[in-house]
């Protein structure tokens, strides 16, 4: 029989993160998660308004809605 004290093979207990570890965590799932919403609302935003659709509709300046004389 082997004694307590005699070391082992198996899982490693890890050491948890300390306050600076997490901090940096937390920042980069912040980052991560605007990240990821930019980019789902571009797709979806390009599913609803396709490429071709935009640019076939007349543009307007900033004196569209003033008749001209």
């Amino acid at each position: 029989m082997q004694p307590a004290f005699a070391p082992r093979r198996g899982p490693i207990l890890m050491k948890t993160p300390n306050h600076r570890q997490q901090a940096v965590r937390r920042r980069l799932a912040a980052i991560c998660a605007v990240l990821g919403l930019a980019l789902a609302s571009g797709l979806i935003g390009s599913l609803i308004h396709p490429a071709s659709q935009v640019s076939s509709r007349p543009t307007t300046g900033p004196f569209s809605y003033i008749p001209a004389q």
